[in-house]
């Protein structure tokens, strides 16, 4: 039986409360802070009146909090904590006792800033990072700011890493003025409280707003100084395309240790940032709160040429760069590690700048990505914020490393699902918009990898990608792959969207069904410019990049049976296939020595879901073999020798079984999926 009382009114007020602040930025970071209300309801034990805290929980994100994202805890036991509190050297050990406290079963598991909610007296409480916030806290002068800005009604908070003391220095405070409404924490963020849900969300609110509104009234009008001549933001189309031809080696460079996805952002607030004179100081200082550089790294790699610097010059500095910030990484674990501390976990950078460009963000996936990017443009608001009044003052280095290489951070990362088979992988599949390059695409997608569906249809690619899932799993692209360029700005494309390029399938084609003496020139050259012209631009381009990584990589082909049987009425269709087929085997002994697969699928005519059978091509085949079209995909079933159909999704998992785990040493190779055509079998 189940006895989680969470879904009282109490909880759905709380949640209520919880969405409307996470769900603006200007609140809150995603995935930062937590809230919290306390309550009567009645025990289904017992049959008494119990007082409950409900708290979102470790993880999650307020904006989207429900109801199984709050902690459910006894009052009366968690507050008994304090009686057996061993102190702050080993407050660590409370984080397990508060499993000793829930009331119920289910809900999320109670955060390290469950102390904070349960010790103080208040019946709701709101603990935020809004970057107005941060700002006061992270200022040199923050103590006395804090006094100036709001009185009396919000008091200062010493820096001290979140647990079980500082709920409860929170709880001293708020009992030794009763006047308070909440506090700045130093380095970190805000609390608030109230006696109803209403009264701690116009707390929290008015405590953000004010530090806004004083931030706008009072900071000076160069906060992060003049710009520098030669930083200037480059013009949009000239920015994109440097860092589309950046991308793969700052992938490459934030993939040193392990493979990473990334993000571009090129927003006004980062592109005026790297213009000041003053980011290279700000930037080395790194994020203050945890929230930030738990996903930031402690500070971001800054290349440090002008806007101008050609791409040649920008690679080269990038690789000296790198070398230097991974010795000074290990140098900060070194100085800062103790016996017991976890090993460290890489010393790539999570956060590339370069001026005149834009912000490079990286995670292991799409979303931990972008969110990182988000986090660094939270911090660069802080800084604003600091800089105008004062001057920027994040936590000391050995206090970050505390909160990075924490026992209880670590345990939360080995409690992470494991990685999907396919996971950190960027994918590119032509045709995708149908058909047998939708099923690719789909599985992929399901396996872990994200997903470019390029098709020459925008409308019918990007439908097919919102199928799939959101922008963090799929886009579409428009691609007509017989042009160098539009081949060119769909692997861009890609490449910003993903911070990469890992997998690409050549899946687009069309066919005309015309005897020898019926197909024009025309009709030779579309098929051909579309698949064997098409298959080599897609994969000139994307060698490009997966080489520059230093990944290695796969590359697909979907060619067909025809390319090794000879069947009627066929001649361009097939002979374009042979073409592609001779480029698996000629690529794969060219890409071997950089890492790069290169594999083809002969598929059998796939009847179902084909948009080449469905644009005539099903038809004419019908024709030459007189049969009805309806029953084609049968016809062909009956020839073969297992009599059965093949599908799009029997040509996914032959892709799957390719560039998943099971054949990595598997290159230059065909696999039939034909259900067994003995004519076209390989020789």
């Amino acid at each position: 039986m189940t006895l989680n009382t969470s879904t009282s009114g109490t909880a759905a007020e709380l949640i209520a409360r919880s969405n409307r602040l996470g769900s603006d930025p200007r609140n809150t970071n995603y995935a930062g802070g937590n809230t919290s209300a306390k309550g009567t309801e009645t025990d289904p034990v017992t049959g008494e009146d119990v007082e409950l805290l409900w708290v979102k929980g470790s993880g999650g994100d307020l904006g989207t909090l429900k109801e199984q994202g709050l902690a459910v805890l006894r009052l009366d036991r968690m507050r008994a904590l304090v009686d057996v509190y061993p102190g702050v050297e080993r407050e660590d050990e409370m984080v397990a006792a508060f499993d000793y406290c829930l009331h119920g079963t289910g809900g999320a598991a109670p955060s390290i800033d469950t102390a904070m909610h349960g010790l103080v007296d208040a019946a709701h409480v709101d603990h935020l990072h809004p970057d107005s916030g941060i700002a006061i806290a992270t200022a040199a002068d923050g103590e006395q700011l804090t006094a100036t800005i709001f009185g009396g009604k919000v008091v200062w908070v010493p820096w001290r890493r979140p647990g079980f003391q500082l709920g409860l220095d929170i709880a001293e405070i708020k009992a030794k003025n009763p006047d308070a409404i909440g506090c700045i924490l130093g380095g970190h963020g805000i609390t608030a409280w109230g006696d109803t849900s209403d009264e701690a969300e116009k707390n929290s609110l008015w405590i953000i707003e004010t530090a806004a509104a004083y931030i706008a009234e009072h900071s000076t009008v160069e906060p992060f100084g003049p710009t520098l001549d030669g930083y200037a933001p480059l013009p949009e189309a000239e920015r994109r395309a440097k860092a589309a031809a950046l991308v793969p080696t700052i992938r490459s460079i934030a993939s040193q240790d392990k493979p990473m996805v990334g993000h571009f952002a090129d927003s006004d607030v980062v592109l005026d940032f790297l213009a000041s004179s003053e980011h290279p100081r700000l930037a080395a200082l790194g994020t203050s709160c945890p929230d930030h550089f738990l996903r930031t790294k402690v500070k971001p790699l800054v290349l440090d040429l002008p806007s101008d610097a050609s791409v040649e010059d920008s690679i080269a500095r990038l690789r000296e760069l790198h070398v230097a910030y991974r010795e000074d990484y290990q140098a900060y674990y070194d100085r800062n590690a103790v016996a017991d501390s976890p090993a460290i976990r890489g010393a790539d950078p999570l956060i590339v700048l370069v001026p005149g460009v834009g912000m490079f963000s990286f995670g292991k996936d799409k979303q931990t990505a972008r969110v990182a990017g988000e986090f660094y443009v939270n911090a660069i608001n802080v800084m604003r914020g600091a800089e105008g009044l004062s001057t920027y003052a994040p936590i000391d280095e050995s206090e970050k490393f505390r909160i990075e290489y924490w026992a209880l951070e670590e345990a939360k990362l080995q409690r992470m699902p494991a990685p999907k088979p396919l996971a950190t992988r960027i994918a590119l599949v032509t045709g995708a918009a149908s058909g047998i390059g939708k099923a690719i695409a789909k599985k992929l997608a399901s396996q872990g990898a994200v997903v470019a569906i390029a098709d020459l249809d925008l409308e019918k690619a990007q439908a097919a990608a919102a199928e799939i899932g959101g922008t963090d799993v799929a886009i579409g692209v428009q691609a007509d792959v017989s042009d160098e360029d539009a081949v060119q700005a769909a692997v861009d494309a890609t490449l910003l969207a993903f911070g990469g390029l890992d997998l690409v399938v050549n899946n687009a084609g069309l066919s005309l069904s015309k005897s020898l003496l019926d197909t024009t020139v025309a009709d030779w050259d579309l098929q051909h410019n579309v698949m064997a012209k098409g298959s080599f631009l897609v994969s000139r381009s994307a060698a490009k990049a997966l080489i520059e990584q230093g990944l290695g990589g796969d590359i697909v082909y979907i060619s067909s049976k025809n390319s090794v049987f000879a069947g009627p009425n066929n001649i361009a269709y097939s002979a374009t296939k042979a073409d592609q087929a001779h480029q698996v085997r000629l690529l794969a002994a060219e890409l071997g020595g950089h890492g790069v697969r290169v594999n083809g699928i002969n598929p059998d005519g796939v009847v179902q879901g084909s948009g080449i059978f469905s644009s005539g091509w099903g038809a004419n085949r019908a024709a030459v073999y007189g049969v009805e079209e309806k029953d084609l995909g049968a016809f062909y079933a009956q020839r073969t020798l297992l009599k059965r159909e093949v599908l799009p999704d029997h040509v996914a998992n032959a892709v799957y079984a390719l560039v998943g785990p099971d054949l990595t040493q598997t290159t230059g190779l065909h696999i039939p999926v034909d259900a067994g055509v003995a004519a076209a079998f390989l020789r």
